[in-house]
């Protein structure tokens, strides 16, 4: 078999060709196309695919709800304490291993609007930043934080959506201001926490 060698000009040409027969191609079942061969060959795939999880494995029981985040795959699963709701969110994660936190906590207040404030870490390794930052656009934790029993460590929402899916956090878990407020909905003070 011969070795293809896929280029942009190629991909554009062969994607442009492919769209008015899409459910064509949808519907062959024997094979990956030329196309998908070529593509497969060429893009390394993320081995930590962002995919729906089930929390059995995680959390003995739902009660109040349960907020696992995976660090590595950088996502938060949510279920809700019936099961009628499940949600998948992308995340921004700690940059540095030191910096991360894992293992079992819970939601212990929540904030629409929060105050900022550096921790001390974050002042010694920055002493540029400001002591404090009121809620609004320039706050880093957002429209909203859940508060963790762990000092220090929040979920919360990021006006600088360019930090999600990323190592670009000190240590909390970042979301986009719409999941977080979405979640912050969802969530109570006592729901579960587990961060792997």
């Amino acid at each position: 078999m011969s070795e293809h060698k896929l280029t942009r000009r190629a991909f554009v040409a062969t994607a442009a060709a492919t769209v008015g027969t899409g459910a064509f191609a949808q519907s062959q079942t024997a094979g990956s196309t030329e196309l998908e061969s070529a593509i497969s060959q060429t893009v390394e795939r993320n081995i930590s695919s962002f995919r729906s999880l089930d929390w059995r494995p995680y959390f003995d029981n739902l009660n109040k709800g349960a907020v696992l985040v995976d660090i590595q795959s950088r996502a938060l699963h949510y279920w809700s304490e019936d099961e009628s709701v499940y949600k998948l969110f992308p995340t921004s994660v700690p940059l540095t291993d030191d910096l991360t936190r894992r293992g079992h906590t819970e939601i212990t207040r929540k904030v629409e609007g929060p105050e900022w404030r550096p921790t001390p870490a974050m002042k010694q390794r920055n002493p540029e930043w400001p002591d404090y930052i009121g809620p609004g656009p320039d706050n880093p934790l957002g429209t909203h934080a859940l508060y963790l029993s762990w000092e220090f460590y929040r979920i919360h929402g990021t006006h600088d959506t360019r930090k999600i899916g990323r190592r670009s956090s000190n240590g909390c878990i970042g979301l986009y201001n719409e999941h977080i407020a979405e979640l912050f909905s969802l969530t109570q003070v006592g729901t579960q926490v587990l961060l792997i």
